[in-house]
């Protein structure tokens, strides 16, 4: 059984450390373009090999499948995988802004197990453990409950003509944070039209699922995890009540967008 007291404190202390080098507290930080327009620093590498020591430490017969660490394809026969975003939402963190968090997920048989959210800048935790609730700062979390879509809040800058019926709220560069804020009950739908990884989205999902939300791809198909790909196309996390318009709404752009 995984220590999850010892796996939150790593979290927590990997938080830390790229918390020592945020630009919001007045540090400076090496950054870089990875290639095509992703930006990549100096504490994304950092706290992407503390993990890799500390979570493989903690559960030594893990695969592992990080952003920031080439891809190893022995993962595929692992029943366990640990799936690391080190710091979602680079953007905000380089330019000062508090949207960023460490994300980790333990996935099991395709599906995650535990996930963990570490928004230090913010002061938040978000845990989740499969079947057994989803809690930020130990709080219990109660998802979105919305069941009319005109109206649903949307965590984004701008909404496209034909979604004018929804509701701007506040977005964070990472998309685990804007996830999460469904599974809170400040956002009742966060959908993307284009191809993302599992990184990303492992623990949000997880927290999500957990407090009520439903969780799908961009056709309302589920989810699948450690794949020989680790792309997905399109992401759905709704209130359950509106899940039906939301794919309707996607139906057309999801069909036309998911073309490679």
């Amino acid at each position: 059984m995984i220590d999850r007291l010892r796996l939150r404190d790593i979290c927590v202390e990997a938080g830390n450390i790229a918390l020592r080098q945020w630009p919001g507290h007045g540090h400076e930080v090496e950054t870089w373009d990875k290639g095509g327009d992703s930006p990549v620093c100096a504490a994304d590498i950092e706290v992407d090999g503390f993990l890799k020591q500390e979570l493989g430490r903690l559960l030594p017969s893990a695969g592992w499948l990080s952003e920031e660490t080439g891809d190893d394809p022995s993962r595929l026969s692992k029943g366990l995988i640990w799936c690391v975003d080190p710091i979602d939402g680079t953007r905000d963190f380089i330019h000062g802004r508090d949207g960023w968090a460490i994300s980790v997920g333990l996935v099991s048989s395709g599906r995650p197990l535990m996930g963990l959210l570490v928004a230090p800048a913010r002061g938040e935790v978000w845990t989740a453990t499969a079947g057994k609730g989803a809690r930020l700062n130990g709080q219990d979390l109660v998802a979105s409950k919305r069941a009319t879509f005109p109206g649903s809040r949307v965590p984004t800058h701008s909404l496209a003509e034909e979604d004018k019926d929804l509701t701007m709220v506040d977005r964070p560069n990472s998309i685990a944070l804007r996830i999460a804020m469904v599974a809170d009950d400040r956002a009742d739908l966060v959908a993307t039209l284009r191809w993302g990884f599992e990184w990303d989205i492992a623990a949000a999902t997880l927290i999500a699922r957990e407090a009520g939300a439903k969780v799908t791809d961009a056709f309302g198909h589920p989810l699948n995890f450690n794949k020989r790909d680790p792309r997905a196309f399109g992401l759905l996390v709704c209130a359950p009540g509106i899940h039906d318009a939301a794919v309707a709404r996607l139906a057309d752009r999801a069909a036309e967008y998911s073309v490679v």
